[in-house]
């Protein structure tokens, strides 16, 4: 008997990204071994919204740039750490919108700004997401070689904390 062979069509590895002939999967190798920064943002109930990948050695607002322009219109305040306090590449953006920023300001910041120190105590909940993530030993430990195994893992995981 003859057995046909199914074949996928189209692009097998959707989450691979091109960038100067090269392919960037996010996970990069240093001397303590794989790194990768994972991004994410929360709802006030703690529930997770979103999630982007970038390499360790990366800045954060790499992250920010990725998941809060969609966010921008359906929130009315953002919590962040003090990484987040560029002027130019977030705080303006957030004016703009009249979304408050609760962020604070850097320790030698020349023109400091005042932030909400009581809204900024809810940021626990964006730290208890991770601690959640963290319980599973595949994310914990990156077992994962490709982002798009590892980003699954993420989505999949979140789904059990939507559930709960």
């Amino acid at each position: 008997m003859h057995r046909s062979k199914a074949r996928l069509s189209g692009p097998i590895n959707i989450c691979r990204r091109k960038k100067n002939d090269r392919t960037e999967e996010y996970i990069d190798r240093s001397s303590g071994g794989l790194t990768t920064k994972i991004e994410a943002t929360c709802d006030a109930l703690g529930n997770p919204t979103g999630f982007h990948l970038s390499p360790g050695q990366a800045h954060d607002l790499q992250g920010a740039d990725v998941l809060c322009p969609p966010l921008l219109d359906q929130i009315q305040a953002l919590l962040a750490d003090i990484t987040y306090a560029a002027k130019v590449r977030l705080l303006d953006h957030l004016d703009q919108r009249q979304v408050e920023a609760v962020i604070p300001p850097k320790s030698n910041q020349k023109q400091p700004w005042e932030f909400d120190r009581d809204k900024y105590r809810w940021r626990h909940l964006i730290e208890n997401l991770f601690a959640k993530l963290k319980q599973y030993q595949g994310i914990a430990t990156h077992y994962d070689k490709r982002a798009c195994a590892f980003l699954g893992g993420i989505h999949w995981i979140a789904a059990f904390i939507w559930l709960n």
